[in-house]
Order: structure tokens, then sequence, then C-alpha cells
């Protein structure tokens, strides 16, 4: 069974039974991490401190503290377009938030972590998260094809489309595409745009290039505008950034680590 469409998944076991600290940042897409070996997440935050074996976060969250001991996790990236569909509310009301999973799937949660569980190879993890990904799929209605093809804009150009061309092109009034993005998408277009630009730039940062080049590149008006940018997303500076792994960071931020699938 092939992925559906906007959704990437990889697999995390660490080893280590010694606490491991694992910074989360924000990322254009919905971040949910499903627990399998009986070790949950101990999450610390700007909303308080939380433990659950698993986690969904919205776009736009402010940067949290993982404590992972011993964990093996599936994590899932979810396209805002599909997101809302999968998780079973509207992304607007998951903004800025990281909650447990079992508040959005109830009793399915559980159940899925018990078959991972008992699943032996990734390869079988991963098809069972693909057969309830899929079965969620299927129900619900998706985004406005207008809003679908905003945010495809502003991903396409790593965040730096003129946000304000974007109503003239879709046919709507500027006041129509907020408000229908902002709750499709759980962001306004502007944030959203400054939320992919800024991902685009730090995966460059984690692969080795020069700050002044990133800002550059990434149509920041110098690099202080970059390390603004950097700050507010990751609460560090982007020497720290580039070199901290993290929970919410896709392969291209994840050095070599013990136990990364």
């Amino acid at each position: 069974m092939s992925t559906p469409p906007g959704v990437d998944m990889a697999g995390f076991r660490i080893r280590d039974e010694r606490p491991v600290e694992l910074r989360a940042i924000p990322h254009p897409a919905v971040t949910v991490a499903v627990e399998f070996g009986d070790r949950p997440f101990d999450i610390h935050g700007a909303t308080g401190r939380t433990r659950s074996e698993s986690l969904a976060a919205g776009l736009g969250f402010t940067p949290f503290q993982v404590r992972a001991e011993g964990v093996e996790c599936v994590q899932i990236r979810l396209s805002p377009l599909t997101a809302h569909l999968v998780l079973g509310l509207p992304l607007a009301e998951l903004r800025g938030s990281v909650i447990a999973l079992d508040e959005l799937w109830g009793r399915d949660t559980p159940r899925l972590r018990e078959r991972l569980h008992h699943a032996r190879t990734w390869p079988e993890r991963f098809a069972l998260i693909n057969t309830e990904l899929v079965t969620r799929l299927r129900t619900g209605r998706p985004v406005d094809p207008e809003v679908a093809w905003a945010w495809r804009q502003i991903v396409a150009s790593h965040g730096r489309i003129r946000v304000s061309d974007l109503a003239a092109r879709t046919g709507w009034s500027r006041q129509r595409l907020w408000s229908r993005f902002g709750a499709q998408i759980g962001l306004t277009p502007k944030r959203a745009a400054v939320l992919v630009r800024f991902d685009h730039a730090v995966h460059r940062l984690a692969s080795g290039h020069a700050p002044a080049r990133v800002a550059a590149d990434g149509g920041y008006v110098d690099q202080s505008h970059l390390h603004h940018d950097v700050r507010a997303f990751t609460g560090t500076t982007p020497a720290v950034a580039a070199n901290e792994p993290w929970l919410a960071a896709d392969d291209t931020a994840w050095p070599a680590h013990d136990g990364a699938a």
C-alpha cells in the first residue's frame, strides 16, 4: 500500500535508557508521534507539562522539549491539506497546540499502539499507519480548492511568494481567502509563508550552508532577520539550531543517531 499524498513517515528508536532531551520545533505540517514501546513522552512547553504515549502538534506551535527514555515511535507528517481529515477537527482548533492523540482518536489510539507494538518490522508498522490514515481520509470534506492552491503556492516558493497576490489569483476577496485559509489551514497566509520560509532556511543551515548565504537566498532582508526568525521558532540561535537533533524535524536535520530507522 502506497503512502497517501501529503503524508510522510519515519520510525525512531532511542535505545539509550538514560533520559534524552529533544527540542521540537514548528514545521509546515501537522506532526503526529505514536509511541509503541510503553515509554511515554514527557512534554514540557509554554502551556505546561504533560506525559503521553502519543501527540499531535498543530502548525505554528511554540518550541517545546520532549524528554524520552528508550522510546520507540512512528512520526507522521501530515500536510494541512489532509491533516484535518485524519485528525477529525478543523486545524484552526489545533493552532499552536500540542495535545495527546487520544483526545482526537479516543480508543483507536491505544489500539493502534498495541498493533504497532506487536508488529515485527518497520514496514509492517508503516503499513498499519497507512491503513489507519486511508480509513480516516475517506471521510470528511477536503479543503477548498482555492485554499489548497494558495498553500501549494506558498510551499513551492519556499514562503517567498507575495501573499497579497494570492487572493487576486484565486478570484476571491482578500478577506474571504484570509478567513477560509485561517479556518482550514490553521494559520493566516502571511504566517504560513513565514513558517515555510523559516523551515527551508533552517534545513539549509542544518545541511551546512553559511547563515549569510541562507539569508540572501531565502529572501531575508539581512542575516539579522534570519536570526530573528530562527530565534522565534526554535528559541535558540542559528548556530545551535543547525546542530541540535529534535523530534519534529525530518532526516535532513537529524544527524546520525543511534536508533533512527
